[in-house]
């Protein structure tokens, strides 16, 4: 069985969504996944395209680019739903320009008050240099912020590097 919610971390093609496809599809509960991308290049669209390709028919999908809340008031204990990722949903509120704190809280308590069990997919971008630009490193900083909120309401912490995972908090189902 699956905790009620699994922090999943990793680098930029590091497999981690697939691990926690696999993850969430070994537990037997029906798959949901909830995606937050917006496609506003051809790049994004074929990686889009890739993990899309790689769900069979049993999951149900939706997509929510800020508000989670909605599609995860609706989900039941029998369900298990996979958030991919909460990187592209920070990137999307900070083109928003939104109040980044108030939209991580939500987001935090509507994981909480979630039924079904959450896998929650997000990229470590804090292992590299520097960026040049204060874009990039207010993004960099809110990233590290939300992981470390993320990691310490996890049940289990999960970081895959090269598709192999490495356990950071709680055990394996």
């Amino acid at each position: 069985m699956l905790p009620k919610l699994t922090f999943v971390l990793g680098g930029a093609a590091s497999g981690k969504s697939l691990w926690a496809e696999n993850l969430l599809v070994s537990s037997r509960l029906e798959p949901v996944y909830l995606a937050t991308s917006r496609v506003f290049d051809d790049e994004i669209k074929m990686r889009v395209e890739v993990h899309k390709s790689r769900r069979s028919d049993r999951w149900v999908n939706f997509e929510a680019q800020l508000e989670l809340g909605p599609v995860l008031k609706k989900l039941e204990s029998g369900q298990g739903v996979l958030i991919d990722c909460v990187t592209m949903w920070l990137s999307n509120h900070m083109l928003d320009e939104n109040d980044i704190d108030a939209a991580q809280r939500r987001l935090l308590s509507d994981l909480k008050s979630c039924n079904a069990p959450c896998v929650v997919v997000s990229n470590e971008v804090g292992h590299g240099i520097v960026p040049d630009n204060a874009l990039a490193r207010r993004f960099r900083e809110a990233q590290g912020r939300l992981n470390i909120a993320l990691a310490a309401q996890a049940d289990l912490a999960v970081f895959v590097t090269a598709g192999l995972p490495t356990v950071l908090k709680g055990q394996l189902p």
